[in-house]
């Protein structure tokens, strides 16, 4: 059935891939992207569909933009990858955390309380669940929220509007949490490509504590597979979903592995004191969507690889663009 979708955060990582496959999938879908285009955003990423979407500047905060928007294309759902999301970040500054995370969720059912017939679709994150210690359960949806970041409390509050929107308003409202993306677009300070990007210059690559820290690892296009299939279930307002890929690992054998495959030593780690109530472990129980039907495409060492080669081709590609402003003919291996 054709849709009507404003993708809010759609040029940034995570939304950027979303928005490439649901055109690809659903040509004939009408689909509004909205964005701050912060400095984890890049609306280039869009370039191979810009010409069959509609591209809008602007905050979630902004209620009147969002209602516009509803308004002016008929929206049958809104996707919410809007947010602020680094975790040391939020440590140094939790204002824009509590602004985008909170004040824009907010805005988004407020928008909706208006407009009672929109499907709300938000992107929350495992971090709400806190941390787990080695041996305990995977989280499930009805699990209680723990968050120890000040990134996490303010998905855990957006979260707890949501659900109370779902209670007083009857407001249409779906919550899918994951665990710890990985891809092209992410932003050069999250953990995967600042290992790359530490490696590919020959520095030091700075691992938290002794890196034995667990994660769980989804490559970022099966992530949006699984939104795609739950936003097009004839049923689940008001529940919430977990995504995990099971691929959980240590994060030394991560930063190993990027070394391996780049073909760089591992005296390039680095260990640094840990960051303040840093989490020791996430994991999220996904056999609730697995019975639907979903399940992870791309296992870690070939997502791991394809991000790898993205990464280079975007340095390479950065050295030949600085190599044309400078006009010296320079050649980029040597540059």
């Amino acid at each position: 059935m054709r849709m009507n979708l404003l993708v809010t955060g759609g040029a940034g990582f995570i939304g950027s891939h979303f928005v490439l496959r649901h055109i690809e999938k659903y040509p004939d879908d009408t689909v509004i992207v909205l964005d701050k285009l912060t400095y984890a955003a890049n609306k280039a990423f869009l370039d191979p569909v810009i010409n069959r979407i509609r591209f809008a500047q602007g905050d979630i905060v902004d209620y009147e933009l969002v209602s516009q928007l509803l308004d002016r294309y008929g929206i049958d759902a809104i996707v919410n990858f809007a947010a602020e999301t680094h975790v040391d970040r939020s440590i140094k500054n939790a204002v824009p955390f509590l602004h985008a995370n909170v004040l824009g969720v907010q805005s988004l059912i407020e928008a909706c309380k208006a407009h009672p017939q929109v499907l709300l679709f938000h992107i929350s994150t495992d971090e709400v669940y806190g941390d787990l210690k080695d041996g305990e359960a995977a989280c499930k949806p009805e699990d209680p929220l723990r968050p120890s970041s000040p990134y996490a409390a303010s998905k855990a509050a957006g979260d707890l509007l949501l659900r109370a929107a779902v209670r007083t308003f009857g407001t249409r409202i779906r919550i899918s949490r994951c665990t710890n993306n990985y891809g092209p677009h992410q932003a050069q300070e999250k953990f995967i490509p600042t290992i790359i990007r530490h490696a590919l210059k020959n520095e030091p690559i700075p691992v938290y504590a002794q890196g034995k820290n667990k994660r769980d690892w989804l490559f970022v296009t099966d992530h949006c597979d699984a939104i795609e299939m739950l936003l097009h279930q004839k049923e689940g307002d008001g529940e919430v979903f977990t995504i995990s890929a099971d691929e959980e690992r240590e994060n030394i054998e991560v930063v190993k592995a990027v070394l391996k495959i780049l073909g760089k030593p591992e005296s390039l780690i680095s260990f640094v004191p840990d960051r303040p109530g840093h989490d020791w472990r996430y994991a999220l129980d996904s056999s609730g969507l697995r019975t639907l039907g979903w399940k992870p495409a791309v296992h870690f060492d070939e997502g791991l690889r394809r991000t790898v080669e993205w990464y280079m081709k975007t340095q390479q590609n950065q050295k030949i663009q600085r190599s044309q402003r400078n006009g010296d003919g320079s050649s980029p291996e040597h540059s």
